[in-house]
């Protein structure tokens, strides 16, 4: 039998917690076999709560030492304990309850709640660890002030937690006592602890108000050279949120904590973020210009949580994207804003864009074959069973387009004015997605009286991705243009047990259009006396109609500018239309997304010629935009590199009826090879141009060109070029920074021959061995190689460098495997779908969050091909079966078999 049942929560049934917890004073005696907590919590019984309402306490892996209300120990008959609960009866109005209890930080694989990496004590609450450090009432609406006393040995000379540091000394037996408080009320996923030996990098700068405050980055001795960049992030993203939203540091001082074994990218912890080492550590010669753009982006993340997250949080789980989504808008703007800072308005706009085309293409890789597989789920979902599988791209990276479409309808202005609602309404609470959705719409209803956001509400309680199609009339007689949205979005996931009659309301749709002569020169879009460039047309009903006058003649639609809402456009662009777009569209966002259509179609034909077994050919016509964009001197080269780069293999196969990825494979690498033999003097010409002699930078504009320099090498290389591999030797072995680095071992691993390519791997790894971060880089770029295979993996598994225990570790191989090697993963004898299993399984065992990241590489397993669909239903079928399997791993692998695509 199993010993995890899964029980499903739902958001209707909602119940606020009987009492209020306002104070909480936590003492801590730090040692890793056996930590020892004393929790001392003021309760208040809510007026609105029955006299006989229980005290009901979440505790997990937890021993109970004693349990004492207002001093006096409590009798056994007052209270009953369970695995997972203590439940307090009989108690007065308000009172102190004071818990004693034990745990097991350095036997906590699980990386959740307290536990030991590196010899040291971290913390991960969120979102229900705390639960795993003392009896508390481990929900996000329970908010309260803290106190905290640590208390260590001398090994130990770093105690920090929330807050203000207010007290240290040194203990006669040797141990050293450090108390920190924390002014503001918090729920207690907020709740963080370090302990250990470490160094750190700190800053003091003076906030809008004049206040100075501290910026403090930890890290491990000895890598205080690598803390540099995110400092420098940290007071970018101060400053940035003082000017964009008014939003100031509210402590005293800020610290940010690396750690080599963390589940999450980072966590935002009440002034004291703890970070995934991999987003803190970097320097040129060990991170690329990905990972530096990915520190700035996730430091200020949490950074910018300080306010939309702790200063207001959610009132339950289910209002998630309530933080998340809002703060991964804002992390995305900036990273824009960073990315076009000091640059003249043109390329400013590029550079925002390039931001843009990077945060859509990830959206599109995850989001949408999230929204329509077995998983789908609002942003704001209805139910879960394991709340810890719903931190998803739905969430997060959706939840941030919902939050952009509040800002295009709103504009700049008028969303700073809801923010400004938002924080006077809320400041200090646990709210819902309602609540901010009301103080936008305040704005909203003053800016278009008679209206409101009553249909956009429906983004929250409706999942799947709304298909849009648009439908052009030219009407030479009148001078007119006619524009016909329609909408449908079908069900989806757990909507599919509505019955076949289950039909989704409408969305609220902004949807940026521009129209276009037949010679590629933007026309003036004039309706209702305004004439524009863009044209924000709101489409709220199933079927909607525009007319823009003084058009001519049949103009070619730029749809969907700047992505304006994460939507599937239907409408039936000639290859020649999208030629012209992809050379002359003003929107460069669009421009951009004419080539990738472009691209699609090409690749798709590819993989059906595959398929039948036909001749490869790639079409001539594509080949010329290709060639246009790579030789188009008025854009830069980091929009170029993006425009030139092939849609992904998780984007093509949701185009594809039935999902055959070594057809997109095969068809990837053939239009690669193919655009490098034909563009050959091209792409070298790129290669040569785009070099960044020099210190290295990872700004935007070196940052650029190396994007387009190893692009270029890449396709020559694909190509057999016979200089390529000099190329790729050289820049490998010439090398000063790790993008390039990277760039060419990759290139010669994937298409290089002879010996070498073995040898530079070989002595890569000698060379970074002592480098968890670059040895995770090294195992990423075999297990994605292109004729990796699961013995590739498992001989990579046996290395002495790889453990399943470390998360970091676990996803450069085993994730990268089965999640972005389409040949070996999918390889037709079955043997992929028999590594995700044991891999899953073994992961489970020791950390059930990461197994359950790992269990989703086959959730869309119905959508295809058949010779593929039934050995992935049976290795989730034997998965499924496995006794004593995690709540969170069940979840997921029930909704894939339940839920079918």
């Amino acid at each position: 039998m199993r010993t995890d049942t899964p029980i499903t929560v739902y958001r209707k049934d909602y119940q606020p917690y009987p009492y209020e917890i306002p104070e909480v004073d936590l003492s801590f005696d730090l040692a890793p076999e056996s930590t020892e907590v004393r929790s001392i919590m003021q309760v208040r019984r809510k007026a609105d709560a029955g006299n006989d309402a229980a005290l009901v306490l979440d505790g997990e892996e937890l021993e109970l030492v004693s349990v004492a209300v207002d001093g006096q120990p409590l009798p056994p008959e007052r209270y009953s304990l369970t695995g997972h609960s203590l439940t307090l009866h009989g108690l007065p109005s308000e009172c102190r309850v004071e818990t004693v209890s034990r745990c097991r930080p350095d036997a906590n694989s699980t990386l959740m709640g307290l536990y030991v990496s590196g010899g040291n004590f971290f913390t991960q609450c969120e979102a229900e660890g705390f639960r795993r450090i003392t009896w508390f009432a481990d929900r996000p609406d329970v908010m309260s002030r803290y106190r905290v006393t640590l208390r260590a040995p001398g090994q130990y000379p770093v105690l920090l937690s929330n807050g203000n540091l207010v007290a240290a000394r040194a203990l006669p037996d040797g141990r050293n006592e450090v108390q920190w408080e924390d002014p503001f009320p918090k729920p207690c996923y907020l709740f963080a602890l370090v302990a250990g030996n470490l160094t750190h990098r700190e800053t003091r700068v003076r906030t809008a108000s004049g206040r100075e405050v501290l910026l403090q980055v930890y890290s491990d001795p000895g890598s205080e050279t690598k803390t540099e960049w995110a400092l420098d992030s940290l007071v970018r993203a101060l400053r940035w949120d003082e000017t964009r939203f008014g939003l100031e540091l509210d402590l005293d001082r800020f610290m940010v904590v690396a750690v080599h074994d963390f589940n999450m990218g980072a966590m935002e912890n009440k002034g004291l973020n703890i970070f995934n080492a991999a987003y803190v550590l970097a320097d040129a010669e060990t991170a690329t210009d990905a990972n530096y753009e990915g520190i700035e982006s996730v430091i200020g993340h949490e950074y910018f949580h300080n306010w939309t997250g702790n200063r207001v949080t959610c009132r339950d789980w289910f209002q998630l994207s309530l933080k998340e989504g809002l703060t991964v808008f804002r992390d995305q703007e900036f990273s824009a804003d960073m990315m076009a800072r000091g640059l003249d308005a043109t390329a400013a706009a590029s550079a925002r864009t390039v931001k843009r085309i990077d945060d859509v293409v990830a959206l599109r890789a995850a989001q949408f074959p999230e929204d329509a597989g077995p998983m789908a789920h609002p942003i704001r979902p209805e139910s879960y069973q394991e709340i810890g599988n719903f931190y998803t791209a739905t969430v997060y990276e959706k939840g941030a387009e919902v939050i952009r479409m509040q800002h295009t309808l709103l504009g700049e202005e008028g969303f700073r004015a809801g923010m400004d609602e938002y924080f006077r309404r809320h400041d200090g609470q646990a709210v819902t997605c309602d609540d901010f959705v009301a103080a936008m719409e305040s704005v909203y209803m003053r800016q278009h009286p008679g209206r409101d956001l009553s249909v956009f509400r429906r983004w929250y309680r409706q999942a799947g991705t709304p298909h849009v199609t648009v439908k052009l009339e030219h009407d030479a007689a009148a001078r007119q243009c006619k524009v016909t949205l329609s909408q449908e979005c079908a069900p989806v996931g757990v909507e599919k047990k509505a019955g076949p009659d289950y039909v989704k309301a409408p969305f609220h749709i902004p949807f940026a259009i521009g129209l276009l002569d037949r010679e590629g020169r933007p026309l003036p879009l004039r309706h209702e006396g305004q004439v524009r460039d863009t044209a924000l047309l709101e489409l709220t009903t199933e079927s909607q109609q525009w007319v823009f006058d003084d058009i001519d003649a049949p103009p070619v639609p730029s749809l969907l500018r700047d992505f304006s809402a994460p939507v599937i456009v239907v409408y039936d662009w000639t290859d020649e239309e999208l030629a012209l777009l992809s050379a002359h569209d003003p929107n460069p966002f669009a421009r951009w997304e004419a080539g990738q259509e472009l691209a699609t179609r090409q690749i798709l034909a590819l993989a059906g010629a595959r398929q039948a077994g036909r001749t490869l050919h790639a079409a001539p016509a594509f080949i010329a935009a290709w060639r246009a964009l790579l030789t188009d001197p008025s854009i830069d080269a980091a929009y170029r590199a993006r425009a030139l780069a092939l849609p992904s293999e998780k984007t093509l196969a949701e185009r594809m009826q039935a999902i055959d990825p070594p057809a997109l494979a095969v068809a990837r690498d053939f239009l690669r090879a193919e655009l490098g033999r034909q563009l050959q003097a091209e792409f070298r010409a790129a290669f040569d141009a785009n070099q960044t002699p020099g210190p290295y930078s990872p700004a935007p504009e070196p940052a650029g060109k190396r994007a387009l320099k190893n692009l270029a090498l890449a396709h020559l290389m694909a190509a057999g070029e016979h200089e390529a591999q000099r190329l790729a030797r050289q820049q490998y072995e010439q090398a000063g920074n790790m993008t390039d680095s990277l760039a060419a071992l990759g290139a010669l691993l994937n298409y290089g021959h002879g010996e070498y390519p073995q040898q530079a791997l070989a002595g890569f790894y000698a060379r970074w061995k002592d480098n968890p971060l670059v040895v995770d880089k090294w195992f990423s770029l075999q297990a994605t190689a292109r004729h990796a295979t699961v013995q590739t993996a498992r001989e990579l598994m046996s290395h002495p460098a790889f453990t399943l225990r470390n998360p970091n570790r676990a996803r450069a191989l085993i994730f990268q495997f089965c999640l972005n090697n389409a040949r070996g993963m999918h390889h037709p004898d079955g043997s992929g779908y028999a590594f995700w299993e044991e891999q899953v399984l073994a992961l489970d065992a020791l950390n059930p969050e990461i197994a359950a990241r790992l269990a989703r590489a086959l959730d869309n397993w119905s959508r295809y091909v058949p010779a593929l669909r039934a050995p992935m239903q049976a290795a989730l079928q034997r998965v499924q079966a496995h006794e004593g399997l995690s709540r969170n791993v069940q979840e997921i692998v029930s909704k894939a078999l339940e839920f079918a695509a």
